[in-house]
């Protein structure tokens, strides 16, 4: 949704600002021009993170179109600017700019298939299946990026943090860094920086290898070997 003809509606908002809560009435929806925002649900008792959204990302759209007050809370990670659109110009907007609508629409498909993908994940039943789970998923995106077909012996760059994964699987970060650590010294997984690479991220050197070791997780909960 970049458009120089929404600058007139972008603010600047410090770290920590909460733009809405969970339940509230919705009349605004935002788009990330620089920074980061996060997204959050309480789940019983406990508040989880659900997205960090990067710039380029929309948000709060939903309860603009459906009426009903926010599914969760938005809280800005980092010093950042958004675009703070309100509803009667989003609907306008919509009207107007066909495109708009088909970017919206294209949009919530891919959040409603990542959505999917992350209560398949909260089911798995350990964090081994969660963990590598995560990471086969997270790099078959980066393929997608790339335009590239999967194969089974292709090295993939995953340039994400322990944090990110810890986020999408629902686990503590010592829990993800320990099932990192095994995946390591099975030579599954390796850190950006044990190739060379500067910076956060993982390589899975065979995807391909990651699928079996799916498999003996699934067998071995199987049949208790």
């Amino acid at each position: 949704m970049n458009d120089g003809g929404l600058e007139r509606f972008a603010r600047d908002f410090k770290a920590g600002t909460v733009l809405f809560e969970e339940r509230q009435p919705g009349d605004y929806m935002y788009v990330i021009q620089s920074g980061e925002v996060e997204i959050r649900r309480l789940v019983g008792e406990t508040e989880r993170v659900l997205a960090v959204l990067p710039a380029g990302e929309f948000f709060g759209e939903m309860a603009i179109l459906n009426g009903r007050p926010r599914s969760a809370t938005a809280i800005v990670r980092v010093d950042s600017r958004l675009v703070v659109i309100e509803g009667k110009t989003f609907e306008a907007m919509l009207r107007a700019r066909p495109e708009i609508a088909l970017r919206i629409i294209k949009s919530l498909a891919m959040r409603l298939e990542n959505a999917n993908q992350h209560v398949e994940l909260l089911l798995l039943p350990t964090p081994n299946h969660r963990v590598v789970q995560c990471l086969r998923h997270m790099a078959e995106e980066q393929i997608l990026l790339a335009g590239s077909v999967l194969h089974a012996g292709t090295a993939i760059l995953v340039p994400k943090r322990v944090e990110d994964i810890a986020t999408r699987v629902g686990l503590p970060v010592h829990e993800v860094i320990d099932v990192i650590d095994r995946l390591r010294a099975a030579h599954l997984v390796l850190l950006a920086q044990d190739a060379g690479i500067e910076g956060d991220g993982f390589i899975v050197p065979e995807v391909g290898r990651l699928l079996e070791f799916l498999e003996f997780l699934s067998l071995r909960d199987r049949f208790g070997a």
